[in-house]
């Protein structure tokens, strides 16, 4: 046995499974902030860290349908960014948000399907797949699609600004919408055959193939699912906000929403994790962000703590989730 799969075991013998590690830190994490970091536990703090971090956290689980399927999603931001912002391009005073919200949503169907055709049926390796798709459905949209960098909100979407803005009960809409997005996703992965599919090809692909899976359209679903998610999570950014800045396609975003799902437990050997290790790598990570912007951190400085984070939760996630033979030979991604 490998030194860490035997370091895998005791951890798991012992009940400390990083869900829960990740969890009690985030507790101390907001306790200490609390504490020490005047206006952190105020109502005007927490309410738009609670928007903030479910933004976050949608992105989170369209990022993990993807990697429990053992594949990853680079363009989910850049998708995100573009279609929302040619959504809202092409709003027209007085006429409604539903043709050109669905416009929008027809181009990331067509970047789920594209992502999953390249890397199903032309076997295009995952990272490199969407890393190019990145570029070019970014590319393509500040070329062809959009004339300026920040697209406004029309004022004449109350509907859509009310998933930003709003609250239901008093809970801030974009919780709400996370929430709803959550057990969606649970209900997905649990009880759905196609989500059991996912998590089947994630555990071994050979395996499911010989099971009689159909391996390649599930992996296409994957992609388009995270992709659409994405897009909701981006309608929800724009009604936050009152608009689309595309300069987010290019920023740290997507490491964030990577750190979130990896931070949380799930696997990046695929096959592992679920829903609630979204929910407790949001809260952490949403909650670092927020203290560090109170404390004036350079963006630069928040950078390299999310990437020595990021890099610690790889190596967790290596002892906890020990590559099986196929993994090993094709890699994580």
């Amino acid at each position: 046995m490998l030194p860490t799969e035997r370091l895998g075991r005791l951890v798991h013998q012992g009940g400390f499974t990083q869900e829960r590690i990740v969890f009690l830190l985030a507790l101390m994490l907001f306790a200490v902030f609390s504490a020490s970091l005047p206006g952190f536990a105020t109502v005007d703090n927490i309410l738009p860290l609670l928007r903030n971090v479910s933004v976050l956290g949608i992105l989170g689980l369209a990022m993990a349908l993807v990697i429990i399927g053992r594949g990853i999603d680079l363009s989910l931001v850049a998708t995100m960014v573009i279609a929302v912002a040619w959504a809202l391009s092409l709003a027209t005073p007085g006429d409604s948000a539903i043709v050109p919200l669905l416009l929008g949503l027809a181009l990331v169907l067509v970047v789920g399907i594209a992502n999953g055709i390249l890397i199903a049926y032309v076997e295009i390796s995952a990272l490199f797949a969407t890393l190019g798709t990145w570029a070019v459905i970014y590319g393509f949209g500040m070329f062809a699609l959009l004339s300026q960098e920040i697209i406004p909100l029309s004022t004449d979407w109350g509907g859509v600004q009310f998933l930003g803005t709003g609250s239901l009960l008093g809970i801030p809409m974009p919780v709400v919408v996370f929430c709803i997005v959550a057990f969606l996703s649970w209900l997905f992965l649990r009880y759905a055959r196609a989500g059991l599919y996912v998590r089947a090809i994630g555990d071994n692909p050979q395996t499911a193939r010989l099971t009689g899976i159909g391996v390649r359209p599930v992996i296409c679903l994957q992609y388009v699912l995270s992709a659409v998610i994405g897009y909701l999570a981006g309608i929800v950014t724009a009604a936050t906000v009152a608009t689309m800045n595309t300069r987010v396609a290019n920023s740290s975003l997507v490491y964030d929403v990577i750190l979130v799902v990896v931070l949380g437990g799930i696997g990046l050997s695929g096959g592992k994790g679920g829903v609630r290790n979204v929910i407790v790598g949001t809260l952490l990570i949403g909650i670092l962000i927020n203290g560090m912007t109170i404390m004036n951190l350079e963006y630069t400085t928040q950078n390299i703590i999310k990437s020595v984070i990021l890099l610690i939760a790889i190596v967790v996630d290596s002892v906890l989730n020990p590559r099986d033979e196929q993994t090993a030979q094709q890699g994580d991604i």
